[in-house]
């Protein structure tokens, strides 16, 4: 089955918001979307497919940014105890993790698409309702962020855009080893 990504144009939540928030729905909408395009046209055989040395292929990137960007929303809602303690994963814990990086068996590009428009959504809406973007708090126990007190909303946000885009130019990549297409240049 061939998926047809549309545009998203639509106005949304976040098109009501007019302070900094809207710049920075705006620049995640464009990554997202940049970040969609990768598969336009695909099948979902295609979309499983590992093109380069790594472990990638473009399903399993728009599942792993999608669970990101859920949990780090989450954060700003429940704080550190939504993403639990990196430190005490356990080998269940880190084969789900190894699974939002691949089509697994069953699913298909619809429905990773599908999944990854409602976390959008939700992320606008949080966004648009926050009454603060300075609002923060401790980040989870992991290795990678010690040293660091706390994050903002604000910077959830802007990591979020910055994972987005990193797994955006690594879809390309994907992509463009998959069939030649470009999306992004």
């Amino acid at each position: 089955m061939t998926v047809n990504q549309p545009t998203t144009d639509q106005p949304s939540e976040a098109s009501a918001v007019t302070d900094e928030r809207a710049d920075l729905l705006e620049a995640l909408a464009a990554h997202r979307e940049f970040l969609r395009a990768t598969t336009r046209d695909l099948t979902d055989e295609q979309a499983g497919l590992r093109t380069t040395v790594s472990e990638l292929c473009l399903g399993g990137l728009i599942k792993h940014v999608a669970a990101a960007e859920r949990n780090w929303v989450d954060f700003i809602l429940e704080g550190p105890s939504a993403m639990g303690d990196f430190t005490a994963m356990t080998e269940e814990d880190l084969a789900r993790r190894a699974d939002e990086f691949r089509m697994l068996p069953g699913e298909t590009l619809a429905g990773v698409l599908d999944a990854y428009a409602e976390v959008a959504r939700r992320t606008e809406e949080v966004a648009a309702g926050l009454p603060d973007l300075n609002a923060s708090w401790p980040l989870p126990k992991a290795p990678w962020f010690e040293g660091r007190p706390g994050w903002s909303a604000r910077r959830v946000l802007l990591h979020i855009i910055a994972e987005t885009a990193q797994h955006a130019g690594h879809a390309d990549i994907v992509r463009e080893a998959l069939d030649g297409a470009k999306t992004m240049g």
